[in-house]
């Protein structure tokens, strides 16, 4: 149940930062939240702001059912998030990972695992929650907050947004760290708790669950963790991924960590066709929003850093086809590649607004699952703050 949980609550962490910490002392936009029309590549000026989120995932026996929808429901959640702006600025996204609860971690510890510091690497972040899995233990839900708040770097910029999501379905008061006391913490250190209990709600309200996110003024939410998610496909489905691959091809890796990026890549891409083709197009329109940043090991993304610069490149650490080319060679070889990117992630922006408004058509009725959970919290918090949605 933890493992399912921990992608779902990634998900809902995306949303959540996006829409929750804005400055509250500067005039509030009205929020405009709707399909989105013709996207053409982000180049919005760089951003210092960042939406922060730490998904904390139960990995207790009962939550394979809620891992499968995290699984299932990560990339269109990301993707929401994707269209959020702050004062004309779209924020950058950090995400952590914890799971607790598996009697696998270590008990002085309390059954708590960072599994993943702040990152920006969607890849990274994938492949962690595909690798979590379950085993029944005790679930210190006061623990694991506190550990989070102790553990990761917030940083101290009024203008983020600091969000933690936990999902669980065991009594939030066990351990010997109180809830009350962690929630006060994070509220402290302008951090938002937000809680899905995975069962009944009125359940999740008796075992404290709800009185763990007023304490910060977050949402508290309650899913059915063991419903299966329904996958609608659609007539751009084929067309996207194709031109996913294409989009794969313009990623020029470097340095020592390229190969293994590269492949991470791929392996990311069949793990979510794994769950469904209509998963992995999910995925494929992520990677072609301004949330999917591989500066670490891509040229293309590195050279838009601030701080880049060609002569500081090692030529072993250069791909075959530039090594022995001058800085203008270079430039010339990315400026080709930038722009054939730039050209099919326009390409799958426009697809997917067709294919949204055909699965708007199909589905009926609002779900009681991870992702609904997720964008109802964020955008309810996004009211009360500076965001908007293009």
């Amino acid at each position: 149940m933890k493992t399912i949980f921990k992608k779902s609550v990634l998900a809902l962490f995306f949303m959540s930062l996006i829409a929750c910490q804005a400055k509250d002392k500067k005039q509030k936009k009205a929020l405009a939240i709707h399909e989105p029309t013709t996207h053409q590549p982000i180049k919005d000026k760089p951003s210092k702001q960042f939406i922060k989120v730490a998904l904390l995932l139960d990995t207790s026996n009962s939550m394979d059912g809620l891992i499968d929808q995290a699984k299932a429901q990560l990339w269109e959640i990301v993707n929401e998030l994707s269209y959020a702006k702050c004062e004309d600025t779209k924020p950058n996204l950090e995400i952590a990972l914890y799971e607790y609860g598996n009697d696998n971690l270590n008990g002085e510890e309390g059954y708590v695992r960072q599994v993943l510091a702040f990152s920006q690497d969607l890849d990274e972040i994938s492949k962690e929650l595909f690798s979590l899995t379950t085993r029944g233990g005790n679930e210190f839900c006061g623990y694991v907050i506190k550990t989070s708040i102790d553990q990761l770097q917030w940083g101290n910029n009024a203008d983020d947004l600091k969000l933690i999501f936990i999902a669980g379905n065991e009594p939030f008061t066990q351990g010997r760290v109180n809830y009350k006391d962690a929630s006060k913490l994070a509220h402290s250190k302008d951090v938002t708790v937000n809680t899905i209990f995975c069962g009944d709600y009125n359940q999740g309200i008796s075992s404290y669950w709800k009185d763990g996110a007023d304490l910060t003024h977050g949402n508290y939410m309650a899913i059915n963790h063991n419903h299966a998610t329904v996958h609608v496909a659609s007539p751009y489905d084929d067309t996207i991924l194709q031109l996913n691959k294409k989009l794969n091809k313009t990623y020029v890796a470097y340095g020592s960590n390229g190969r293994n990026k590269i492949a991470l890549q791929a392996e990311q891409d069949v793990n979510a066709k794994g769950y469904s083709e209509a998963n992995a197009v999910s995925r494929a329109v992520s990677k072609s929003s301004h949330l999917y940043k591989n500066s670490s090991w891509d040229l293309i993304d590195a050279s838009e850093d601030e701080s880049f610069a060609y002569e500081e490149l090692k030529e072993s650490e250069l791909p075959k086809e530039l090594q022995g080319k001058t800085e203008a060679e270079m430039k010339n070889y990315l400026d080709t590649k930038r722009k054939e990117r730039e050209a099919i992630q326009t390409q799958i922006q426009d697809l997917n607004v067709k294919r949204k408004q055909h699965i708007a058509k199909q589905q009926k009725g609002k779900k009681e699952n991870l992702e609904n959970a997720m964008l109802g919290a964020i955008k309810t918090q996004a009211k009360k703050k500076n965001y908007e949605w293009e």
